[in-house]
């Protein structure tokens, strides 16, 4: 008789890895990495300056900003994302990230690859069930973002 296990971080952490895993190996054949797959759902919102792409993406992996930075430059250096004139808001002087049309592609490919691995995995999870997950995953995630931000690293 098996055991209903207690959800804690290692059982978060077990479910995360094995799903990055997979989501790793889908994406690699479209030469996308995980930190980049992040990147290109940002830029798909829109052209954004640097500096909210950073934000954005050091926010959610929990990277520093050289990290990012890194991510951008092979975005570019790659041709999935371009950098376009900058903004004419106020203030707005700085150039913005745009995905090109190769790139665009890429993350509708990327987006495909995700939504068919979570069909996969979520399949048979009753719908109560996962609406709870989700709302406790939620709850979990913003204890830790307001902790993380309460206490500098």
């Amino acid at each position: 008789m098996s055991t209903v296990p207690t959800l804690n971080g290692q059982v978060i952490g077990h479910a995360h890895y094995a799903t990055r895993a997979l989501l790793e190996r889908a994406i690699g054949p479209l030469g996308v990495t995980f930190n980049q797959l992040l990147a290109l759902h940002v830029l798909a919102e829109g052209p954004a300056e640097r500096a909210h792409l950073t934000h954005r993406v050091t926010s959610t992996l929990k990277i520093d900003e050289p990290a990012v930075h890194q991510v951008v430059d092979q975005l570019v250096d790659a041709g999935l994302a371009q950098v376009d004139a900058p903004s004419s808001t106020v203030g707005g002087d700085e150039p913005r990230l745009a995905l090109t049309d190769t790139g665009r592609t890429t993350q509708r490919r990327v987006v495909a690859a995700v939504a068919d691995l979570s069909a996969r995995l979520y399949a048979d999870i009753p719908t109560d069930e996962a609406s709870t997950a989700a709302r406790v995953l939620t709850l979990v995630t913003r204890r830790a973002n307001a902790e993380l931000a309460a206490v500098p690293a």
